[in-house]
């Protein structure tokens, strides 16, 4: 016999004694592995207790770690990667003062408030506390086995949509907080551009590609009266859903779905239309310019209507909610009292329509992909309804719907 045979002998039953002196009864399996010499790939050796393994050890060294396999690996080190993994988020962080997560915010920024809410966690549907900070997005949101069993998601529309598998998790978290709804329940009969205290900014939320995708179809947007709107957008085959175009683990896009059909896996150089729909006649870029210069025609126009018919002229910060602020002497600085900063307060039915579309719009940095002609839309009506307080000639802007 030689003398590894002895070493591993030897320290087989030291780890056995060892568990069983730890545990105080008889063990599982004890587990026991090493490095081989000519692949360095770990080969395992079990001592037979009749029950689960204890633990697991090498047999000698050297002992090298990274060689030795894990299951999902590369799914674990995508997710560690992403977004829905970083623990020193703002997202995840936000409530740490308070010591708890409200129920409505944990539903989406913790994976045990997503479980609680849907009933994945063994009990009802529904969230009746706060839920404990600390938590991601973590595995268990997306692969717990009842997912499955949610078949809808009402959306804040008030729309019921149909969901199956991970899609269920994807709507639950990227539909938003409020829609056009929201926004016509606040403003209901009220007159136009009357100042009215009793209304304020309204905030989409985040993130809304589930949303936006679903279009005139899911309602997100404030849709004026009279307007038509685009559905769901359903893109072209093989896209089915969020992961048809993104990695569910890095969350970053698959370049090689877009290349399926494009000539570029840039989505934002991807142009879907021989119009132009920003006025400059260029169709040589990405659709996502037209969206964006549509957005920023709608932010000139918000503040020259705040300044000229509201008469208090309006700052926007992305930085620091509510990201409108008042600058009450025009002079291009936010307005400071007891050493905060105002938020604008002089809000009318108009402008809280025209802001909801514009923070829509922006709120989805994919909304070129996620839905072009939603987006479009609801910018163009919105500058529309600008237009006439502010005696704009919506033909001088040259501007396609």
């Amino acid at each position: 016999m030689q003398l590894n045979d002895y070493r591993h002998i030897v320290l087989a039953s030291a780890f056995r004694i060892v568990a069983i002196a730890a545990l105080g009864i008889g063990i599982g399996t004890v587990q026991v592995h090493a490095q081989s010499d000519s692949d360095s790939e770990a080969e395992e050796a079990t001592v037979e207790t009749g029950e689960e393994p204890a633990f697991v050890m090498p047999r000698s060294g050297p002992f090298s770690p990274q060689t030795i396999a894990i299951p999902n690996s590369r799914a674990i080190g995508a997710w560690a990667r992403s977004g829905h993994s970083d623990a020193s988020a703002e997202a995840f962080r936000h409530w740490d003062e308070d010591g708890e997560i409200p129920p409505v915010c944990a539903v989406c920024h913790s994976g045990a408030g997503f479980r609680s809410f849907h009933g994945l966690d063994g009990t009802d549907p529904g969230i009746e506390g706060p839920v404990a900070i600390g938590g991601v997005v973590d595995c268990e949101t997306c692969h717990n086995p009842q997912l499955g069993n949610i078949t809808e998601i009402t959306l804040p529309s008030g729309v019921v949509h149909p969901v199956s598998g991970a899609e269920a998790a994807c709507t639950t978290c990227h539909q938003g907080r409020a829609a056009g709804a929201t926004v016509e329940k606040a403003t209901g009969d009220l007159p136009a551009d009357e100042v009215n205290e009793e209304i304020g900014f309204i905030n989409p939320h985040y993130a809304l590609a589930a949303s936006t995708n679903l279009g005139g179809y899911g309602q997100v947007g404030y849709q004026y009266p009279g307007k038509d709107y685009s559905g769901r957008f359903m893109h072209a085959k093989p896209i089915t859903g969020c992961v048809s175009c993104h990695s569910p683990h890095s969350l970053s896009v698959r370049e090689d779905t877009c290349l399926t059909c494009h000539t570029t896996s840039d989505s934002k150089a991807i142009r879907i239309s021989r119009f132009s729909f920003d006025g400059s006649g260029d169709t040589t870029k990405g659709i996502a310019t037209d969206i964006q210069a549509n957005a920023d025609l709608l932010m000139s126009m918000i503040q020259d209507y705040a300044s000229d018919v509201v008469g208090t002229a309006i700052i926007f910060d992305g930085a620091h909610y509510p990201y409108f602020y008042a600058d009450a002497n025009g002079d291009g600085v936010i307005d400071q009292a007891e050493g905060r900063n105002v938020a604008y307060n002089t809000w009318t039915p108009r402008l809280v329509k025209s802001v909801f579309n514009w923070k829509v719009v922006t709120a989805d940095p994919g909304i070129h992909a996620h839905n072009p002609h939603y987006a479009l839309e609801l910018l163009y009506d919105s500058i529309e309804d600008l237009s006439g307080p502010l005696n704009v000639d919506m033909a001088s802007l040259g501007l396609l719907r």
